[in-house]
């Protein structure tokens, strides 16, 4: 998989050598811990909750990556949860393999947590440290890291090792150990692993060791390294929907026309891979089977005076066709004419025009945004063109308005290309590590896109307020607004499925506040708390409106029906009351009412002490009587 590094790619130099990209883009993604057994009992808890998080993420979000744990720098080397995976592995000593590269299932995840809950008291016995001074061979577990990912069984498109460490150097700077495991980097670059260190302590010194073995396993210039901000990496590492290498997960490719004979190559990405939803999945009511669709094309021959099939077979999806009546003829169009016609155009950018960056709105909500960098495959020297136009259109604050085609059989659309600078040495949020220098594809929206409101019948005299209270409100939504990013307000309806999911299956809760990373309430009352005398003194005190009356609640808890109110004119006829018993509606008269019908129809006055079903009782019983 190509990596695109904007300061080493996009760089405006005077050499235009082509350099290989791998295009293909098909495969999986793993990930491989390696914690150090030196690290003190609270930072490896802490490391062991990243991992967790990381497991977690790899179960929901996308189950198809592999992960992989295993411990370095140990004394003891425990059989892993999978003790036939290392036939043909061999693993060195201090290092302990816990979980090789596997697609996560739930039995791993169990295990691993059965793992959390005793480590704490039971790692120093049954991992330990290395002796005498905790040190292992960093080159030998390098070449485990390797052999585990080389022999994982499944083709990789990115791989990564994570090592989980505190120790700033793993070898003393005199020793062959240290040559030796910068050698190691050389294996990393030509195996296209890359390697990561999450420090567990915030000032972490890279420059005895990390940073030239970083440099050399990416094949990057010393002088290009920048010190990651290590809280940061671990906050990515533990988040469940972000990941970091998204750049890395190309959309595809097109070639750009700026004008006659002069086109160059690029490749467009998501800021954010989008949510992944659970599947539908449809199952018999009988014996809970699975249903399997699958689509199939039957042509089929009537006869015309019976109306009976005489002849059926079946076609395949190439071999079917579309018919339409022109007049008293059919025409029949094959799939392979209509997909020549879907397929005139190939994927790709036509410039237009330039237009200033005050013409496009700061938020056009038609659809998501891209990003575009520079593809030196297809056309040399594309990475230079492409720098000089992003520098040219920052410089003199322009936008291209360009019409893209971004893959076969869509529809081409409006599209503006606004540059954008990559991440400040200042920056120290999730998007200074997803964007870098490039253009950001605005999709412009169309005449559907765009509603129109009648604001004269909107506004009304009746919706009119007076101009102190509109600026007041001002004030108040300026101060309650926040800058939206993505990658920090989470989906709420799939955190709280991903919850539902955590609790049934691993017996984890969620904490339901957790779930949302929107403003803290307190902190936005806190914020308006100096316009509520302004407020009151615009608008009055609030009324609060009366409440309405609850309705009485039967036995049960249930609110009791509402039946229509009987008038004592209605008792007086003999007719009314002999309607009520037959249709079994006594019940619904109160007791003075039923006291009434006995003294009124029936001649009796009952006893206080009668209950209201011993009335209803003896008007049935003197009814059918009479009868």
């Amino acid at each position: 998989m190509s990596t695109w590094d904007p300061d080493c790619d996009v760089e405006l130099t005077d050499s235009e050598d082509d350099i290989a990209m791998k295009r293909d883009f098909h495969g999986r993604e793993a990930i491989l811990f390696v914690v150090d057994a030196n690290l003190q009992s609270d930072r490896l808890m802490e490391a062991l909750k990243l991992i967790r998080g990381a497991f977690i993420s790899g179960m929901l979000v996308n189950d198809k990556d592999l992960m992989g744990l295993l411990f370095a720098n140990t004394k003891n080397s425990p059989p892993p949860h999978e003790i036939q995976c290392l036939d043909n592995i061999v693993v060195p000593a201090n290092c302990a393999v816990f979980l090789p590269l596997r697609q996560l299932t739930k039995d791993i995840v169990e295990h691993y947590l059965e793992f959390m809950a005793t480590a704490e008291e039971m790692f120093a016995s049954d991992y330990g440290v290395a002796e005498p001074d905790g040190r292992g061979s960093f080159a030998y577990m390098i070449r485990l890291c390797i052999e585990l990912l080389e022999k994982c069984g499944k083709k990789l498109n990115n791989a990564k090792i994570v090592y989980l460490t505190d120790v700033e150097e793993p070898h003393p700077q005199s020793s062959k150990e240290f040559q030796a495991a910068l050698q190691k980097a050389s294996d990393l670059e030509g195996k296209e692993f890359e390697f990561q260190v999450i420090p567990m302590v915030d000032d972490f010194d890279y420059e005895p060791f990390y940073k030239e073995f970083i440099t050399l396993s990416r094949a990057i210039e010393i002088d290009a390294f920048r010190v990651p901000d290590a809280q940061l990496q671990r906050d990515i590492l533990e988040d469940r929907k972000l990941r970091q290498d998204f750049l890395r997960r190309c959309l595809g490719h097109f070639t750009v026309s700026l004008g006659p004979n002069l086109t160059m190559s690029a490749q467009f990405y998501n800021y954010f891979q989008r949510r992944t939803y659970p599947h539908k999945v449809h199952i018999l009511r009988r014996d809970n089977s699975v249903v399997r669709k699958k689509r199939m094309i039957m042509v089929r021959k009537e006869d015309g005076e019976t109306q009976q099939i005489t002849h059926e077979y079946q076609i395949k999806m190439t071999g079917g066709w579309y018919e339409c009546k022109v007049g008293d003829q059919t025409l029949r169009v094959t799939t392979d004419q209509l997909n020549r016609v879907r397929n005139l155009h190939p994927p790709g950018m036509m410039l237009l025009g330039f237009k200033h960056r005050s013409a496009l709105p700061d938020n056009i909500y038609s659809k998501p945004c891209s990003f575009m960098y520079p593809d030196d495959q297809n056309i040399i020297g594309s990475k230079r063109l492409f720098r000089a136009l992003w520098q040219r259109c920052l410089e003199r604050e322009k936008i291209a308005i360009c019409l893209f085609m971004c893959k076969r059989k869509s529809v081409p659309r409006y599209v503006a290309l606004v540059p954008v600078e990559g991440a400040q040495p200042d920056d120290k949020n999730y998007r200074s590590l997803l964007s870098g220098d490039g253009f950001k594809i605005v999709y412009l929206p169309e005449a559907r896109d765009i509603r129109h409101i009648d604001l004269c019948d909107w506004n009304n005299i009746e919706n009119t307020s007076k101009d102190e209270g509109v600026e007041l409100f001002q004030k108040v939504i300026k101060k309650l607004t926040v800058d939206y990013q993505p990658n920090l307000i989470n989906d709420p309806n799939l955190e709280v499925l991903q919850s539902n999911l955590l609790a049934l299956a691993l017996n984890i809760k969620s904490d339901q506040e957790d779930l949302s990373q929107l403003p803290d309430p307190a902190v936005q009352d806190k914020r308006i708390e100096q316009f509520i005398p302004t407020y009151e003194s615009i608008f009055g005190d609030e009324v609060e409106p009366a409440k309405k009356r609850v309705a009485k609640s039967t036995a049960e808890g249930a609110s009791a029906p509402k039946v229509p109110k009987i008038d004592e004119d209605q008792m007086k006829s003999y007719d009314f009351v002999e309607q009520l018993i037959k249709d079994n509606r006594l019940n619904i008269c109160t007791v003075v009412q039923l006291r009434f019908i006995l003294d009124e129809h029936f001649g009796e006055k009952p006893a206080k002490s009668v209950t209201k079903a011993g009335l209803i009782e003896r008007i049935t019983t003197l009814s059918d009587e009479s009868i």
